[in-house]
């Protein structure tokens, strides 16, 4: 019993659904006439019979062309219909509008039903917004029904009025929804995927500079989301115009083309300047007219550039294929199959929109995503080769680092006992110049009292000369290791001990000295200074006492000024030959001379001559 109740009662709702849905809505007429003045309804109008979607810019009755001032008052679309049956549980009517060109209003019999926000500049904009209006019963009438709509728009843009839906209710939901998403979601949905795709590559343009396909690829998707917002757009913000906000949309389309071009040159590696050069050119041009063209010659204008745009977009998806059949590069193939499938796609459409083919729908909405989704993958899977080619790169540079400081440190090691060696040389070559400067001095002293004594010397002055000989050899040591230390305070402190020295040796071989010094320095010389001009005057003195057989020897110190410092030694002996002595290389006391005055910078010039030979030393004190 209780099955069959409940067969009964779902044969009651289905006879209940059957006879709603079973009460269609008939469309009698749709017609069209200009409105009058300020827009008011034309009762005994021209009406002409359309079918929607209709341009009503182009026609009017008896075949006369509608005057472009036609869309400040704007156009009145009348659609009569009734219902088949008078069923009170029928579902409720509504009406769905694809898109009013450019804005409008609706009324239902004599009731307004809507009307956009704007109807005067700056006019709205519900050219790609669906509308779903529900049909209150206390406004209809019994038979013929008529939904009125005004479309308005501005002198030089577009005016009519697309598909317009009438039936019940849950019918007219579902067309809505479906109009929804294609006129609006589908157009949401591509912005973002292009706008996050182009902040992306504009990221990786920025951290990659000579990857310059990414900045194209990001520039191109920047101008393309800017024309792209013009289809989701309801008013002209932020342009305080509709003029202005077409212009701007129609900029954008064609500096996204001209930058997708360059974006697919890059990334199949072609240099093409000329044709770049001339491709800009083109686009400067478009853009001028756009900004400088009347807008009441809007139409044929802007039908121009999107064809010159359209033919420039479609030259170069025809071009990708013949550089992929000659390189055979997987990512060129990809590219030019990408740009083909947009132009198929893109003719197809526009053959949809132009009523060349009906029954069918736009198919470029759908295949943007995929489209755009697969450029973004070519450009990834070159950025990862790219990583992969860096990431190669660096563990190659680590290990030719790895090998250049193995060979650096056995090179320094090298270097290292190369300057050990010389150092140790050098050091050697200094303690016998010092020797020699200085002990061979004492030496010489010795011998030549040895040579003059009549007789044989006593134990005490042996013991004298012997320690002579010692307080020479620790002097030299002592200035060897104080080079650091502090020099003199006066000239005369400093030429003392020598002066003591060669005095007594001077003595010994009746050689008068004179010795003129200054009273202070006017700079004072450091410790090496100083001590290379002890060398110098040890060396110069002895060679006089050994070689001259001079009379009388002058010793200056002069210090004109704080930046120079001179010495000079002068004999009025036997002279030598310079230039023989220097060639020769066998003077081991000029050599040391010339070292030692060379280690400060210095300059030594020996004069001599038969009765006078004058030995100058110069150097800057620092």
């Amino acid at each position: 019993m209780r099955w069959c109740l409940s067969i009964f009662v779902w044969l009651a709702l289905c006879i209940g659904v059957w006879a709603q849905d079973h009460c269609p809505v008939e469309v009698v007429a749709i017609q069209a006439a200009p409105a009058l003045k300020d827009g008011e309804y034309p009762v005994n109008g021209l009406w002409q019979n359309v079918t929607l979607p209709d341009a009503a810019w182009h026609r009017l009755s008896d075949g006369n062309v509608l005057d472009e001032h036609a869309g400040n008052n704007g156009i009145w679309y009348r659609i009569d219909w009734q219902r088949n049956c008078n069923n009170p549980d029928a579902y409720p009517v509504a009406v769905v509008t694809e898109s009013i060109v450019l804005a409008g209003e609706i009324y239902i019999n004599d009731e307004l039903l809507w009307r956009d926000a704007s109807l005067v500049e700056p006019i709205s904009r519900s050219w790609n917004m669906p509308r779903l209006l529900r049909l209150s019963e206390p406004y209809l009438r019994d038979g013929i029904n008529s939904i009125r709509i005004r479309v308005v728009s501005i002198p030089g843009q577009q005016l009519g009025l697309g598909r317009v839906f009438v039936g019940s209710a849950p019918a007219m939901q579902q067309i809505y929804d479906g109009l929804w998403w294609r006129n609006r979601t589908l157009f949401a949905i591509n912005l973002i995927v292009s706008g996050v795709l182009g902040l992306f590559f504009l990221a990786l343009w920025v951290a990659h500079r000579n990857e310059t396909a990414y900045g194209w690829y990001a520039l191109s998707t920047m101008f393309w989301v800017i024309f792209a917002s013009n289809i989701l757009a309801i008013s002209p913000w932020p342009f305080t115009s509709t003029s202005m906000a077409v212009s701007v949309y129609l900029i954008a389309l064609v500096l996204s083309i001209s930058c997708f071009c360059i974006f697919s040159w890059r990334l199949s590696g072609l240099k093409l300047p000329r044709i770049e050069r001339a491709l800009w050119v083109l686009t400067a041009f478009l853009v001028l007219v756009m900004i400088s063209m009347p807008f009441a010659y809007a139409i044929t204008t802007h039908a121009i550039i999107i064809s010159l745009s359209t033919l420039v977009f479609a030259c170069n998806c025809v071009a990708m294929p013949v550089r992929a059949w000659r390189s055979r590069n997987p990512e060129h193939i990809l590219l030019a199959l990408c740009l083909l499938a947009l132009l198929v796609f893109s003719v197809h459409d526009y053959l949809v929109i132009t009523r060349i083919i009906t029954g069918s729908m736009t198919i470029m909405p759908y295949a943007n995503i995929a489209i755009t989704l697969c450029l973004a993958g070519i450009m990834g899977v070159r950025h990862a080769k790219n990583a992969r080619r860096i990431e190669r790169f660096n563990v190659e540079l680590q290990e030719a680092v790895t090998t250049a400081q193995a060979e650096l440190a056995s090179t320094l090691k090298q270097q290292y006992g190369l300057a050990l060696t010389n150092t140790r040389l050098q050091d050697r070559l200094q303690l016998a110049h010092d020797l020699h400067d200085g002990l061979g001095g004492s030496l010489l002293h010795i011998m030549a009292s040895v040579e003059q004594s009549p007789q044989m010397l006593q134990r005490e002055r042996v013991l004298s000369m012997l320690k002579l000989l010692r307080d020479d050899l620790r002097q030299t040591i002592d200035s060897s290791a104080s080079e650091g230390t502090e020099a003199p305070a006066t000239p005369k402190e400093w030429i003392a001990p020598l002066r003591h020295r060669f005095t007594t040796l001077f003595d010994h071989f009746n050689i008068r000295s004179d010795w003129q010094l200054l009273d202070k320095w006017l700079a004072r010389p450091n410790a090496m200074q100083c001590l290379v001009l002890t060398r110098l005057v040890e060396e110069g003195l002895t060679n006089v006492v050994r070689h001259s057989h001079a009379e009388h020897v002058w010793l200056r110190l002069i210090q004109n000024n704080q930046a120079e410092l001179c010495l000079e030694i002068e004999d009025d002996g036997v002279g030598f030959d310079v230039a023989a002595v220097r060639q020769s290389g066998l003077s081991v006391g000029m050599r040391s001379m010339t070292t030692r005055i060379a280690r400060l910078n210095g300059t030594l010039h020996v004069e001599s001559s038969s009765g006078k030979t004058v030995l100058t030393a110069r150097f800057h004190l620092e």
